[in-house]
């Protein structure tokens, strides 16, 4: 690995532990990861702006802070000077927030979202927004008006999303962590296809506030990292915390304790349609798993086949009446994609009582999730994150076990389940296909359980081989 490989892929507490040394400054570190950016992203099309000026102002009050003299200097933690990106739905002050659509593809906010603010505290650097699906409604980020979001594994394929462009550029060495959404599976869907971690929190855990909004009972913010300690680094300033909760990093910490894990294995997830090559990989990793003790259960799940159908019937209304209240849709119809302006138009269709027994159906399944995980005294359940490796940029079918499935529809399947129930969830890498193209396990666990996520991602990532970095990156 050359020398510019080592840091472009280097960690976030390695990056630290060398501005502290003073082995490497805020602004280098910027100008490389800016010249990155500028050689590599043509490729594919992750980033939509790219903040170079603001960057090195952020980067250089960094450094001054860091590199003062002894007694003037301020740390503000492990995010201090770190370069990172945000999704493009997500509301910047003075930089463009174009939630990836043309009609507001010139929209220049006023104030930051809530968790910009605390990452600006937190010393991180924003290096830019990147590439969604429109308005984050859709999981391929095979953008319309901004062009394809493209995978670094592969360049014809798909990097999932809607928070594709964050994963891309991981996943690439075009930045240190991202910021994404996640309402059906947006931020796990593009880490599993791209090759790193993401975690979607519990509803709530992270502030929404100045982000555009898609369907607000099932909306999340979270982060993308290439490892759990990275992870776990990001959600540090964004998380809210229960009184005496340690902060999230501690968790990774723990990756390497000897707690043996019980972990669920929805019999549901694993009689749908998986292809053989994610049925391999998730093999080896419980075989992983169970080489070290943890302990994996069958177990059902009554209304788990039933949450896409009512995660569907909650968000298509919610984003419809968004847009209707924002005076886009219908009026503006003509400026939207086609997928995105189909399912508004669905939104129109779904009857109050549909919505409210969907609304019905989700309180019950939570009831049953927290009521299965005490029953079978579980930490998590496990599944495979998609059922599919990354599939062709257009693709709208996949061929899987002799059938053609609807591409959008597999993604979703494994992902949808925490979001309709408001539990945290997270994705970590598990292999490759002979394809050469990433598989991803998940865990999901109880509301407030992302502590729990993290030791778990943490301990997989040690008893596993950890992913190459993308051939050419």
């Amino acid at each position: 690995m050359s020398p510019d490989s080592a840091l472009a892929f280097a960690s976030i507490a390695e990056i630290a532990a060398l501005f502290r040394k003073r082995k490497l400054s805020p602004v280098e570190l910027t100008r490389f990861m800016l010249q990155r950016i500028s050689a590599l992203d043509p490729q594919l099309n992750a980033y939509l702006t790219v903040c170079a000026d603001l960057a090195l102002k952020q980067a250089k009050q960094a450094e001054a802070e860091l590199f003062a003299r002894a007694g003037k200097q301020r740390d503000r933690g492990p995010l201090h000077g770190i370069p990172i990106s945000l999704k493009d739905n997500i509301s910047t002050a003075g930089v463009r927030t174009t939630a990836g659509s043309q009609i507001l593809r010139d929209f220049v906010p006023q104030h930051d979202a809530k968790i910009v603010a605390q990452l600006r505290d937190a010393g991180a650097v924003l290096l830019g927004k990147t590439n969604l699906h429109e308005f984050a409604y859709g999981v391929t980020t095979n953008n319309p008006h901004f062009g394809p979001a493209r995978n670094p594994w592969d360049r014809q394929r798909i990097p999932g999303g809607s928070s594709g462009g964050s994963a891309a550029a991981l996943a690439a060495g075009l930045c240190y962590g991202s910021i994404g959404t996640d309402t059906g599976g947006s931020i796990r869907i593009p880490a599993a296809l791209c090759g790193v971690v993401g975690l979607k929190p519990t509803l709530g855990r992270a502030s929404v506030a100045g982000t555009i909004p898609l369907s607000p009972t099932l909306d999340c913010v979270g982060p993308l990292a290439r490892s759990a300690a990275d992870v776990a680094q990001l959600a540090a300033p964004i998380f809210t915390r229960k009184n005496g909760e340690p902060p999230p990093h501690r968790a990774t910490r723990l990756g390497g304790t000897k707690k043996k894990f019980r972990l669920g294995v929805p019999r549901e997830f694993l009689s749908s349609d998986i292809s053989p090559e994610i049925a391999s990989a998730f093999a080896d990793a419980t075989r992983s798993l169970e080489r070290a003790g943890t302990r994996l259960i069958d177990m059902s799940i009554p209304l788990l086949p039933e949450t896409e159908d009512a995660g569907n019937r909650i968000a298509w209304p919610e984003a419809t009446h968004h847009h209707q209240q924002s005076g886009w849709f219908p009026a503006r119809a003509a400026q939207y994609g086609e997928d995105v302006r189909d399912r508004l138009e669905l939104g129109v269709k779904v009857p109050a009582t549909v919505y409210l027994h969907a609304l019905e159906t989700r309180e019950l399944f939570i009831q049953q999730f927290h009521q299965t995980l005490e029953d079978h005294r579980l930490d998590a359940v496990i599944s495979p994150t998609t059922p599919i490796a990354a599939p062709p940029i257009g693709e709208e079918n996949t061929a899987i076990n002799g059938h053609n499935r609807p591409t959008r529809a597999l993604l979703l399947r494994f992902n949808r389940p925490a979001n309709l129930a408001g539990i945290p969830a997270i994705s970590v890498p598990c292999g490759l296909t002979p394809q050469g193209l990433p598989a991803a396990i998940q865990f999901i666990a109880a509301i407030n359980g992302e502590s729990t996520l993290l030791q778990l991602a943490a301990t997989f990532e040690r008893l596993h081989p950890a992913l190459p970095h993308p051939p050419n990156f």
